[in-house]
């Protein structure tokens, strides 16, 4: 059974409302930097009706787009994970933003709670391991957390601590941290967790290392990525 499309209910062209919400996903805009983008092009919409779009797309978008990539990894072997939390200030009071990247950037999987202890480590750990299966190595930093997780799990024998190792995990939050600041922070907790699952299945798609690829290849994957995007939940 083929299933309705979510545009069904409304005038405006798909193509108009995927762009809306790649223009406010992927880039450090505000709601009304993307409206006066629209603007440019000839498409008058208000930046709450960018706002309804992200909210009522975004996590249908992020679904698909995590389904495809999670149905073709877990094919492949899962080398090496890097764990690490940010920490993210809502109204004033310290929550803490667990994520997990693979060797190559991909960010498999993002967890908001409100503490740092034992059973949020453990909770996202089983989360992960769930959807993408094991990786061959599991590199965090000291965090206690993390360690009686990984014994909880079986996993201590492939628990790593180097110093520097983790770097990949601690510098793949930067496109985060520049959305964060666009967004003047959020306000509630389901509101964080709700942008970072939509954000990170954006960037993955988008995300190509220009230093691991020739001009040419970096051109294909972009125009694949984007022809992935432009796909979603098509006619």
């Amino acid at each position: 059974m083929t299933k309705p499309s979510p545009f069904r209910y409304f005038k405006i062209s798909p193509e108009v409302i995927r762009l809306a919400v790649m223009l406010y996903v992927r880039y450090p805009l505000s709601l009304r930097n993307v409206e006066d983008l629209l603007h440019e092009r000839g498409i008058e919409i208000s930046h709450e009706t960018v706002r309804f779009w992200w909210n009522r797309f975004g996590p249908l978008f992020a679904a698909e787009i995590r389904r495809k990539r999670v149905d073709r990894m877990r094919s492949l072997p899962h080398w090496r994970w890097h764990l690490d939390e940010v920490f993210v200030k809502i109204n004033g009071v310290m929550h803490y933003l667990w994520r997990v990247v693979d060797h190559e950037g991909e960010v498999l999987e993002a967890f908001v709670s409100k503490k740092r202890d034992r059973k949020a480590a453990l909770k996202f750990l089983k989360k992960t391991l769930k959807r993408h299966g094991r990786a061959h190595a599991y590199v965090t930093d000291k965090l206690r957390s993390y360690g009686a997780a990984m014994k909880e799990t079986g996993n201590t024998d492939k628990h790593d601590t180097g110093h520097r190792q983790n770097n990949r995990a601690e510098n793949s939050d930067l496109p985060f941290r520049r959305r964060e600041r666009a967004m003047q922070r959020f306000r509630r907790m389901r509101t964080l967790q709700k942008f970072v699952a939509v954000h990170s299945s954006v960037h993955n798609l988008f995300n190509q290392e220009h230093a691991l690829h020739s001009r040419d290849n970096f051109k294909a994957n972009r125009t694949a990525a984007l022809a992935e995007w432009r796909g979603l939940f098509a006619a």
